[in-house]
This record gives structure tokens, C-alpha cells and sequence, in this order.
């Protein structure tokens, strides 16, 4: 794996843990020689994962639309800085550069990003891997509901477990690693369960 997508906060939330977390990551793909992907932001958790990995030496490339850039609020100090029109481009260029994908804490981009690109994967439109780093139980909650949705015939269990799920950020990078997409792009027909 030579990129990582990290998708996650433009804030640092209400736990000292969640900024930890990102920090680690950001080091922790520095330390394995794989470039970071993300959103380009200076704030929060994004700034706290991309300063880290910076700072151990590792490469960050960002992707920012025009619009947030005249926030001030793009990270001008990276290996790379895409600056595009939209939303939608920013995400498109985010996953064409990334090789997987890692969700961290965060808000509703960070949910929209992940699930989009969930979705994304379930049609066989990527066959990356991609996982969340449950910090602190962050996402048991949204787990528990995924799991409402199998039960009641909304999503597939194949569908449900595509995505990694770990308290363990070396543990979900190593997982991330070691993946292997299904020999058919269109992995999961929508009659199974």
C-alpha cells in the first residue's frame, strides 16, 4: 500500500483521545512509507493526522475545494496541495489517489465520505479496502445500527462486513495491508445474503 485516504474531522472533538488517535495514524503511516491522502484542512483531527505524519517525516497530500481555501482553513505547508472546484471533485480525486481508505472520527462529511465510498465498494466501482478506527467507541453506535439494517433486510451481511473495524490502529493498517479484493469486481449480488 503506497496511499492511505484518511477521512475524519475538521474538529477535535470533546476527548484529548481523538486528536491522539489521528496523531498516531499520521505517524504511523509515515513510519510505513505510505503517503497520506486527505482533505487538506489545518483544524482538527485533520490537521492534528497530517502534522504528525509530516512531522515523522512522511509525505501528505491534500485536496481542498476552492471554497474552503478562501476560509483559510487548507493546510499550505504539505508535500502537495490539490485546490479543485467542488466537493465532488475533492472526493474523486481523493479516492483516485488513495490505494484505501481509513475513517477516524468525525462529523457528517466524515460520515458522507465513508459511506459513499462503502457504497462505492458494495458496487465493485473500487475494489479497495477500508476500515474505521473505532477511538474511544466512537462508532459502536453506528455499528449497532448496521446492524438494524441487516436485520431488517436493508443490507446484506456480505454488504455489512466489507468494512474493518478496529480499536487498533496497527492492527487496522496491518488488515488494510494484507487485503485482497474477491476475483469478481461485482462482488456482492444484491440476492445474497
Amino acid at each position: 500500500m503506497k496511499s492511505l485516504c484518511v477521512f475524519c474531522g475538521s474538529s477535535a472533538g470533546r476527548n484529548e483521545a481523538y486528536v491522539k488517535a489521528a496523531a498516531n495514524v499520521g505517524r504511523l503511516l509515515a513510519e510505513r512509507g505510505i503517503t497520506l491522502i486527505y482533505g487538506g484542512g489545518s483544524l482538527g483531527l485533520m490537521g492534528a493526522c497530517a502534522e504528525a505524519c509530516l512531522g515523522a517525516g512522511g509525505k501528505v497530500v491534500g485536496v481542498i475545494p476552492k471554497h474552503l481555501m478562501r476560509m483559510d482553513v487548507g493546510h499550505l505547508d504539505l508535500t502537495a496541495l490539490h485546490v479543485v472546484d467542488s466537493m465532488h471533485e475533492r472526493k474523486a480525486m481523493m479516492a483516485e489517489l488513495s490505494n484505501g481508505f481509513i475513517v477516524l472520527p468525525g462529523g457528517i462529511g466524515t460520515m458522507e465520505e465513508f459511506f459513499e465510498i462503502w457504497t462505492w465498494g458494495q458496487l465493485g466501482i473500487h475494489r479497495k479496502p477500508f476500515g474505521v478506527l473505532n477511538v474511544n467507541g466512537y462508532y459502536d453506535a453506528l455499528f449497532l445500527f448496521i446492524t438494524t439494517m441487516v436485520e431488517q433486510g436493508f443490507l446484506k451481511s456480505a454488504q455489512a462486513t466489507m468494512t474493518q473495524l478496529s480499536e487498533d490502529p496497527v492492527m487496522l493498517l496491518d488488515a488494510l495491508a494484507a487485503y485482497v479484493p474477491p476475483e469478481n469486481p461485482a462482488l456482492l449480488k444484491l440476492s445474497e445474503t
